[in-house]
């Protein structure tokens, strides 16, 4: 029975919990009562005894009323700890029940109490973090079945149109369903990747090159795309001898998608030019284009999942994750990205890497 009640009482509400705690109020206000009217009737009896006796009458007077003032100081120091520890404690108590119920939106009021302002500072910063978190889990699960849910649509819909004698079963529609499949594998391995990568926990293999012949090898790849489009792709490479340790194939993913990203929003006779030079602890790389460029607004979001600068979501040729990727993967190389844009100019990535 005793273990059946001590269950109960752990599972039930913070708040719960709480008002059954001060239910020991009334208790302690009649225990208190009672020894105040014990020592001040035993105090009473004393004085009246010795009374009589006049060189003593004071001094009795003094002993009979110290317990009175000792109470009366007790209590003041009591409710003194109580508002300055108790409270904030008990209140931390009841936000940490709430957190572990799943309750993230709890928040510890501020008392300016010196002892608790800064474990409650940081107590409501890590709920914060924990909400946030929470909310950004949410919002990849939903857009995760947001963009898998197109492609599937298309592919099933093929197969029983093929099924039913719709569509006929000649290549362009097996390839146009090809074609889907292609795209969910892509977005499943970039969401391998950038799990990993966020984790912490995706394989590097760092080799000494030239930053010379990578930006060779990047301008060779997308000269033949840029060049159909009317687009101008040009390097400029302050250092050809500097030399950086890193992730080739990493960081050739990373500067792809970048270019990709630029050609996609440069108009005809516009502009892509990669740039290099020295800094104090690395070098900088920088991906400049006369694009169409990114709305100050956007800006903090860029390297989310999943985000794209059309709301619509109309455009299907990538995944999405290409930025959110990019930034994982230079975080790995323990490097910095940043972007600068204007609407209209154009738009800049910095990257910052260590030899």
């Amino acid at each position: 029975m005793a273990n059946h009640t001590h269950e109960h009482s752990d599972n039930s509400p913070p708040s719960r919990r709480w008002r059954g705690g001060r239910r020991f109020f009334p208790f302690a206000f009649f225990f208190f009562s009672v020894i105040s009217l014990f020592i001040g009737g035993t105090a009473a009896v004393l004085y009246l005894i010795f009374s009589e006796y006049s060189g003593v009458r004071n001094i009795w007077l003094l002993i009979c009323g110290a317990p009175f003032a000792i109470i009366f100081l007790a209590i003041i120091t009591i409710f003194t700890l109580y508002a300055r520890l108790g409270k904030p404690l008990g209140q931390i108590f009841n936000a940490i029940d709430s957190v572990a119920e799943g309750d993230l939106s709890v928040r510890v009021p501020d008392h300016n109490s010196p002892q608790f302002q800064e474990l409650i500072k940081r107590f409501n910063k890590m709920v914060s973090e924990l909400e946030r978190a929470e909310q950004q889990r949410r919002n990849l699960t939903a857009d995760i079945a947001h963009e898998l849910r197109t492609p599937l649509h298309i592919i099933q819909g093929n197969l029983e149109g093929i099924l039913d004698g719709v569509y006929e079963p000649n290549p362009e529609n097996i390839n146009n369903t090809l074609d889907e499949t292609k795209l969910l594998a892509r977005l499943v391995n970039d969401l391998q990747t950038l799990s990993l990568a966020e984790a912490g926990q995706l394989p590097l293999h760092p080799t000494r090159f030239l930053l010379a012949d990578l930006m060779e090898d990047l301008t060779s790849s997308f000269s033949s795309h840029a060049a159909s489009l009317g687009i101008s792709l040009k390097s400029n490479i302050s250092n050809p001898d500097k030399e950086l340790t890193a992730d080739y194939d990493r960081l050739n993913q990373v500067l792809s998608n970048l270019i990709s990203n630029a050609i996609r929003h440069t108009p005809q006779a516009g502009t892509i030019s990669l740039e290099t030079e020295s800094t104090v602890d690395g070098v900088r790389i920088a991906v400049r284009d006369t694009g169409s460029g990114i709305p100050a607004e956007d800006i903090p979001f860029i390297f989310d999942r999943f985000w794209r600068g059309s709301k619509s979501r109309t455009e299907r040729t990538n995944s999405g994750l290409g930025l959110a990727i990019a930034k994982q993967l230079i975080l790995a190389h323990h490097g910095t990205i940043e972007a600068q844009s204007e609407v209209g100019k154009g738009t800049t990535f910095i990257i910052e890497l260590p030899e």
